[in-house]
Order: structure tokens, then sequence, then C-alpha cells
């Protein structure tokens, strides 16, 4: 099918106003999330970097069960690669590794409460309405 130029040019409109539109919204939640950073650096908790923080946000909220293959073809990285950020987050308590009774070769990755508890707290200073009156 043939388009019309005018149609084009509605088309171009649309895209660019998409497009500023994307941009305004990154614009105004760039500052929400530095807010969010520098206050979590100033908390004192450990600092995660951001494949750790990619694999929380992943466990916690996507369905799982989630395995260290999965996870890393997600973030397509290596197993070795998700094993060492495991260990960090599990030696804090965000993560736990459990193994499935049915198929005791596999392993899956488990929320914790004390996880739960780190991510509601770093959500809740990512609250982009209340930032706005700070």
């Amino acid at each position: 099918m043939k388009r019309n130029p005018p149609f084009r040019v509605f088309l171009s409109v649309v895209e660019k106003q998409e497009e500023e539109g994307k941009d305004m919204a990154i614009a105004s939640a760039l500052p929400n999330w530095m807010r969010a950073l520098v206050s979590y650096v100033r908390s004192g908790e450990p600092d995660l970097t951001n494949r750790q923080m990619a694999l929380m946000l992943i466990t916690y909220i996507t369905p799982g069960p989630h395995t260290v293959r999965g996870l890393a073809q997600q973030l397509n990285v290596s197993k070795p690669v998700i094993t060492r950020a495991l260990n960090t987050l599990g030696s804090l308590g965000y993560l736990r590794r459990e193994r499935d009774d049915s198929d005791r070769r596999n392993i899956f990755v488990a929320k914790t409460e004390q996880g739960a508890a780190f991510l509601d707290t770093f959500g809740k200073s990512l609250d982009f309405e209340k930032a706005g009156s700070r």
C-alpha cells in the first residue's frame, strides 16, 4: 500500500511528539533517580552494583522460579558472573539459593524478607510524586 505524502508528514509529527514526550519523562525521572541514589549512598547500606541491583529487581519483580542459568540469559552474562553477584547478595541476606527438590542439580534463586525490606525502602526513595515536593 502506497502512503501519500501528507500521511508521512503526519506520522513524522506524531513520532516527534512521542519522542519529545519520552525525553520529557526521562528528564524528569533522572533527578528523582539521582536523589534516590544519593540517599541510598548516604544511608550507609552496602553499595550494590548495577548487576546486583538488576538481579534483585528481576528476582523480586518477575515471576519465578529463577535459576542461575535463566538469570545469566536475561542479563546476557555468564553463569560465573551471576554466581559472584549471588554470593554477595546472599551474604547480605537479600537473596538465597534453594535446591530444587524434584531435580537436585537445579538451584533456584529465592527472595528473602531482608531483600524485600531493602527493595521496599529503596522503592520508597523513588516515589516520584513526593520527590518533586522535596
